[in-house]
This record gives C-alpha cells, structure tokens and sequence, in this order.
C-alpha cells in the first residue's frame, strides 16, 4: 500500500490534521506521497512527526524554534522509551525541510567552515576549474589530504607556509605500504596535486610537489580479472525477473556485460539519453567524453520490461531509481558497484580477485578477444582514451601467446 492510500484511511493522520498544526502535517503528507513512501514508512514518518510535535507542547517550547539540535534532543528522549529506527533521522530531516519550505521554521544554517575545509573547498575547486575533474574523481583525493594535514599541519591556512620538503617525504615513508601499490601511486598523486595547489596560490614558496617520489609500479603486470561467458550467463539468469528489484539488476547487469559500460555510466544514465528509434544510448564515460552506443535487442527488452514494470513512479529522470523510498537515482557507482557484487554471490561465483561492475567490463574484452576481435575494436567499443589501456588483453589469450614462446633451452617441457 502506497502512501496516498495509506493516508485515505489512516486515524493517526486524520488525528494529526484535526490538531494545531494540521496545516503543516498535510504538507508533510504531500510530500511522504511524492516521495513514493510505502505503508509502514509513512505511519512511522507520522507517528514520528506528531511524537515531536508533542514533546515541544510538553516541554513549552515553540515550533518556531525547531531546529537539527531540537530533534536530537528529542531523539535521546524517545531512545528512552523505544528504540531509534536507522531511517528516523531521515523522516525527521524530511520534516524539518517541509517546514523550512513554508516558512514556520528558520532556514538552515550552517557552521563557518574550519580552517581545513576551508581549504579543501579552495583545492576541490582548484581541481575543478584547473584540472578538469569531475567532482566523483575529487572526492577520492580528499581524504588523502585531510590525512596529510592532519599530521603535518594542524593549523589554519597560516601553517600550510611551514611544510617542508622532509614533511612531505617522511608522510610518504609512512604510509607507502598502507595500501596496494596502486593506491600508493594515487595517494602521490594527490600529494602532488594539492602540492601545486598550495605553491600556485602563493600558500607555501617551496615547488613541494618535484618532491614528491614516484612509486615503482610497472604497467601490465597483471592479468585482468574475467568471468567466463558461462559464468557471466550464471550471474544474468540469477536475478529473479518476477520481482522489480530483479528486473532492474537484470537491466543494469545487461549493460555491465553486454556494452562494458562502467559502473558511474550506468549510474548517471537518464531517460532522456536513450533514443529509441535509433535504437541508441548516450553513455556520459570518463574525462567528459560522450559517446553514443547501440542497444543490442536484450538490453533494449530488459530495460523496456523495467520501465515498464519496475520502475517506481518518480519525477526523477535517471533511468535507474532505488526501490525504496524516496525513488532517486543512485548517489554513485558504489550502488552498482554492490549489485553486481551481490549477483555474483547469490550463484556462488568465488575465486575472483576482483568482484564488482568492472569484472563484467573485463569479461566482454576477454570474449570479444577470443572472438577474433581486434584490440582496437575492442577499445573503440570499450571507449579507451590510449592503445596502451587496451593491450592488458593481449595477454588473456593464452593460446595465441603460446605460438610466440620460444623453445625450452633444456628440451621438452
């Protein structure tokens, strides 16, 4: 049962909009319906709502003076008598925007930055206009900063003039082996970058980034991680396509393995950008590339069979929403990221040194490769920026290598 529904017949509301603040609760109410709440959600949003508005009645207090200190208060006092449920900050943060909307409450203000988010906020729009990032890419820069400075300087903006050439060396001596190898190399590349930061604004004299050390690393040293095409057909055919979450990772994961797409694409993929008299896709890939893709015959029926009875009814244009309520598309490639995770573990596939979207991505060259595609068809497709990105899968096709090995200097092997 849907909220509209729900409310129709609900003595809880019915006794909400009788009260003082009736007004209010049916603009509480319009919003629980747009934002798709179900049955169990929109009492609990409710009971919540009026719980509040009691406790500021019992304890003379004034509705005006609502704020995000006022719920948490009031929150300890209910933890007393119940337990606090993982989504009734949410519901009370969704009142307070209600309320803020139509002007019973003041509006929302926030603490003065700290010194060090003043900072970070100075370096996310350096990598921003300077750069060019996407704000997904400078997001995993900044908790390597907000480390740095926090053991190298403490202080506001007026300290960054004191880091030296040995600070910089001895953090990275310090964490070099926190991690793999690889994010060690990301984590110099950060340094490097808000290094050049600090020098460009005048915030510290010293060139620090030349002194950055480059971590050995050596480019094709590893095979990519594949699934096999049966493994791949395994992982398709375990969604359940009678329930609506099955049939949007049925959808999703016909993308991952069947056009490669990575796991932020398929996140930021809107309605607008599928053309279907064309029988096209708008895929939005990395470094602000566009690139525009056919729909093989599959993924056009699953996603069709999604929109059509998956979907949740919402006014937001990404192709892929959450199940649940409030239906918005996903904050990142994370969510994706968990479903073809989550696809791999409910058939049981194991022994994979990576288990994510960009397995499937991996796949799709591997098979394309023993196909008897070439290795540019398969960056074209796979939309590389280099060559070099595409050669990694020379090496999975083993029985082609096995023509070029030299014979055993000691005979036979």
């Amino acid at each position: 049962m849907v909220a509209e529904e729900y409310l129709s017949r609900s003595r809880l509301f019915r006794h909400l909009k009788s009260g003082p603040h009736g007004q209010l609760v049916e603009l509480y109410a319009v919003r629980l319906v747009k934002d798709g709440l179900a049955h169990h959600g929109t009492w609990r949003c409710l009971n919540l709502a009026g719980g509040l508005l009691s406790w500021i009645a019992r304890s003379r207090s004034k509705l005006a003076d609502l704020d995000e200190g006022m719920v948490e208060r009031y929150l300890r006092h209910r933890a007393r008598r119940q337990s606090i449920q993982p989504g009734d900050r949410a519901a009370l943060k969704r009142w307070l925007s209600v309320l803020r909307e139509d002007g019973a409450i003041a509006p929302l203000v926030l603490p003065p930055l700290t010194p060090h988010e003043q900072i970070f906020k100075e370096f996310d729009a350096y990598l921003r206009s300077e750069r060019g990032l996407a704000p997904r890419s400078i997001v995993r820069h900044l908790p390597v900063i907000r480390r740095f400075l926090h053991e190298v300087c403490s202080g506001d903006a007026g300290e960054l003039c004191k880091i030296s050439q040995e600070d910089v060396i001895r953090y990275i001596e310090r964490h070099a082996q926190d991690w793999s190898p690889r994010t060690g190399k990301a984590m110099c590349w950060s340094l490097r970058a808000f290094l050049r930061h600090l020098h460009h604004r005048g915030l510290n004299a010293r060139p620090l980034a030349d002194c950055v050390p480059s971590m050995r690393g050596w480019k094709l040293a590893t095979l990519p991680t594949y699934l096999s095409a049966a493994q791949v057909r395994k992982a398709l055919d375990g969604c359940d396509r009678e329930t609506v979450m099955g049939r949007r990772d049925y959808a999703i994961l016909l993308l991952l393995a069947k056009l490669g797409l990575r796991a932020d694409e398929v996140a930021t993929l809107t309605l607008d950008d599928i053309d279907w008299r064309a029988s096209e896709i708008l895929v939005r890939a990395k470094g602000r590339q566009r690139a525009r893709m056919p729909i093989p015959p599959d993924v056009g029926a699953a996603i069709v069979a999604y929109l059509r009875n998956g979907r949740p009814k919402s006014s937001c244009r990404r192709l892929f929403v959450r199940t649940l309520a409030p239906h918005v598309g996903f904050a990142s490639g994370c969510a994706i990221t968990m479903i073809a995770k989550v696809a791999l573990d409910r058939v049981g596939i194991e022994g994979c040194a990576h288990r994510g979207a960009h397995i499937f991505r991996h796949s799709l060259a591997t098979e394309l490769l023993r196909s008897g595609a070439t290795l540019s068809e398969i960056g074209q497709l796979l939309r590389h920026e280099s060559h070099d990105t595409t050669r990694i899968y020379a090496k999975v096709d083993i029985d082609a290598l096995r023509t070029l090995s030299l014979p055993w200097p000691g005979g036979v092997q």
